[in-house]
């Protein structure tokens, strides 16, 4: 039995400073709040302490990611479905303004995962996004790409 793993790669900038990790395979994404830096404290402090009007923006966009990977063969166009046998996303704070989500995925498959990790990173960035936006609305979601890759025919 092989495991897969990919690590992909996303920049989305949201503020503030607290880590949550998890492990192999992964995406990561950074957001930018380049606006009111009192908007930008707001947006940081509510995120940390799960005060967002819509609740925990990370154990929703947590869940968010998961989900997301399991349902790529349904969202991009060619791509299979795959038995996935483990799908993590973390967060960790960069800076106090940026945050990377990285998301891990691996089968037992005779196929690479990466699709399905940059799914994953780009779903939670994308929730996080949406759960902050009400706080702040200069969030900037960008840079996914694969980071590393184990596994498959063609290793990164």
């Amino acid at each position: 039995m092989s495991w897969n793993s990919v690590i992909p790669k996303a920049v989305y900038i949201l503020p503030c400073r607290n880590p949550h990790i998890f492990w192999p395979t992964a995406a990561f994404p950074w957001w930018t709040f380049p606006i009111n830096p009192s908007r930008r404290a707001r947006a940081a402090q509510a995120l940390r302490e799960a005060t967002l009007p819509k609740g925990d923006a990370f154990v929703t966009a947590q869940l968010a990611g998961i989900l997301a990977a399991k349902q790529t063969g349904n969202l991009i166009p060619l791509a299979h479905p795959l038995p996935l046998a483990h799908v993590e996303v973390l967060f960790e704070w960069e800076s106090d303004e940026v945050l990377r989500v990285e998301a891990q995925a691996s089968t037992s498959a005779q196929t690479g995962v990466e699709m399905e990790a940059m799914v994953a990173a780009s779903i939670a960035a994308l929730t996080i996004y949406d759960m902050t936006k009400a706080v702040d609305k200069g969030i900037v979601v960008e840079n996914v790409r694969l980071l590393s890759k184990t596994g498959g025919k063609s290793a990164v």
